[in-house]
């Protein structure tokens, strides 16, 4: 089902008469099962008799992005053209900002439909396609599972003030997309593509990547892989996961967060099997789709209501108030971002989960809380630690530079959090340290497991 407070119309044009298709402008939902903007722009071409074709900017020079990130969304855009081919959908890849792309498809468009981005640069290419396309430009949210201003209208103060929101209007959308089929096929229309979407390396040659940060063995980008790594969650993972999901070791979780963040699998199809699952507890399911829904989509809430997002200026003020108490105090151990970022520490631990991240592009997330709270007890200062964290985390990650990202980041210096016990350094901080790793679990298994990746 395709509801209406998904689709927002960004301007006041009117559909061209003479067009050859209708554009739907692919950026953030690199996927064609359960993508809303497909769905919607395969309606209004039915509607007009006219074929649907998809378009993507691929520049070189996305926003922090590196060799890492470009391969893993290659392999996915590789499935993604493959399966809109045999949808009888043309796909068009071309050289330059997502937006001048979609701008130059739009000349021959009818309308333009887009999908959901939230973050600064691609609100702002959106803005622009609205601005200068001359025909209606409108925007599909399609991956969340509540769309983010039905869910609040404000940034939310945590988990407790947006889940009871969410679970508000949660049955509502929790519910399959009909995925409709095109009734005219594009296939036949002579539009041009600057690359080959099934040659991932030779498309890499091609551009000026920071290859500093290579491609990952653990993790292949694609809907094929996505949906197989979610079947099997779903069949081995999900029945304790409530009680298992903190334990490193046994990678209790699903590892599917890098499928997200380059929307090759929705995050409707990991709720809606997780609710049909058979035989798994109801606290299990539970513990799953608050972290998918509730912990992931307060996320969206955050960078859409906050302008300074990536900015140390967007923490609490009272998180803010008690690091500057605390600037001063003396730190036992310093290190610099070259150091921490080849993982010579003193803590095996840290290291660990550092290698975990260089060499496979993710990290459990227990630990990466872990991780995150040492850079701050080991950095001159906490703007110096939340700057280090925040380029580690977005440079290492394959799921880096997102709404997660930055919200999980901030919750590091108090973001979403509360004030706990005051101690050096941390001031009022949630404190982590060796010890509970050591009590919760086998932290050193999990150092002999990253020795292996």
């Amino acid at each position: 089902m395709l509801h209406q407070e998904r689709i927002q119309s960004l301007n006041d044009s009117e559909a061209r008469s003479k067009s050859r298709y209708v554009l739907y402008w692919m950026q953030q939902a690199q996927r064609v099962r359960t993508n809303h903007a497909l769905a919607h722009a395969i309606e209004l071409a039915n509607e007009r008799g006219l074929p649907v074709v998809v378009g993507f900017g691929l520049m070189d020079d996305y926003p922090e992005a590196n060799l890492r990130h470009y391969a893993f969304m290659l392999e996915g855009l590789a499935e993604v053209a493959r399966e809109l081919e045999q949808r009888r959908i043309r796909f068009v890849i071309r050289h330059g900002s997502p937006d001048r792309v979609a701008l130059d498809l739009a000349e021959d468009a009818a309308i333009v439909v887009c999908d959901r981005g939230y973050l600064r640069h691609q609100r702002d290419w959106r803005e622009t396609v609205a601005a200068e396309a001359g025909i209606p430009v409108v925007q599909v949210e399609s991956d969340v599972v509540v769309p983010v201003e039905v869910a609040s209208d404000k940034a939310e103060f945590g988990a407790r003030t947006i889940r009871p929101k969410i679970e508000r209007r949660l049955d509502d959308y929790l519910v399959a997309l009909d995925e409709p089929k095109p009734a005219e096929s594009a296939l036949e229309l002579e539009l041009k593509s600057d690359f080959d979407p099934a040659d991932v390396d030779g498309t890499l040659k091609k551009l000026k990547l920071d290859d500093r940060v290579g491609r990952v063995e653990r993790f292949k980008g694609g809907a094929s892989q996505a949906r197989r790594r979610l079947e099997r969650f779903i069949d081995e993972k999900l029945e304790g996961y409530a009680d298992g999901r903190n334990e490193p070791v046994a990678r209790q979780c699903s590892e599917l967060s890098p499928y997200l963040h380059f929307g090759q699998i929705s995050p409707l199809d990991l709720a809606l099997a997780a609710k049909a699952s058979k035989g798994v507890g109801k606290e299990d399911r539970a513990s799953f789709l608050e972290e998918l829904i509730v912990r992931r989509e307060l996320a969206m809430n955050f960078v859409a209501f906050t302008a300074d997002y990536d900015s140390f200026s967007m923490l609490p003020a009272w998180a803010r108030k008690t690091m500057a108490e605390h600037e001063d105090d003396e730190r036992e151990h310093l290190y610099s971002e070259i150091e921490l970022e080849a993982g010579e520490t003193h803590d095996p631990y840290w290291n660990a989960a550092m290698r975990e991240m260089r060499v496979s592009g993710y990290m459990h997330n227990y630990m990466r809380m872990y991780w995150g709270k040492k850079i701050i007890e080991w950095s001159k200062s906490h703007e110096e630690a939340f700057a280090t964290t925040l380029k580690l985390n977005n440079r290492w990650f394959l799921d880096g530079r997102d709404p997660a990202s930055y919200a999980n980041v901030g919750w590091l210096f108090g973001l979403h959090d509360r004030a706990w016990t005051e101690r050096p350094v941390f001031g009022k901080l949630r404190y982590m340290n060796a010890g509970g790793l050591k009590r919760k679990f086998d932290i050193d298994a999990y150092v002999e497991w990253t020795m292996t990746l």
